[in-house]
């Protein structure tokens, strides 16, 4: 099954400051109506730089081998360690893709203000993952501390399949 991947260039989404995270999305929004409009999915976005020694082609091309970012068991995830100690494959947001979603805001605003919160660098996104929701199955769970319940976990339905839950890649 060939994975395809969309290219989008959005100049404006820089680091330098706060990014409009409603302008920036609805740009990146309107490729993925484009090509995955009434489809359920889950998004998961990424940084290329949060993978030292890998360019943006380089980690596409072991997401689309691999069916997802986690190539290295050795290098530890972000929010992967939960209370029952779960296996999540990956985090994402899952929705219906209509003419009116809002998508692509909601990642990168946090990715902009959660970092600095911790006094961390803020991280740009520069990869979607598209995935189809049938082919993964959520992972109810919980941090350690927290009383909230999260649902943004999910695991392979076919864990020997992982690359056919693919539906797109988009750079941007």
């Amino acid at each position: 099954m060939k994975i395809p991947v969309y290219s989008i260039k959005v100049p404006e989404y820089n680091m330098r400051t706060e990014p409009d995270s409603e302008k920036i999305g609805k740009k990146i929004d309107n490729l993925i109506k484009k090509h995955f409009l009434r489809k359920k999915v889950a998004i998961r976005g990424l940084s290329s730089h949060e993978h030292p020694g890998k360019s943006m082609d380089d980690l596409i091309k072991i997401i689309k081998e691999t069916g997802h970012d986690r190539y290295n068991p050795k290098r530890s995830g972000d929010r992967y360690e939960n209370i029952k100690n779960k296996k999540i494959d990956l985090f994402a947001i899952d929705l219906k893709i209509t003419p009116q979603a809002r998508i692509m805001e909601k990642l990168i605003e946090p990715f902009y203000t959660w970092p600095k919160k911790f006094g961390r660098k803020p991280i740009r996104l520069n990869i979607a993952i598209i995935y189809d929701l049938s082919k993964l199955k959520r992972v109810v769970h919980q941090y350690e501390g927290r009383t909230d319940i999260k649902r943004d976990g999910f695991v392979f339905k076919n864990p020997n399949k992982k690359s056919e839950a693919i539906l797109g890649i988009i750079k941007f």
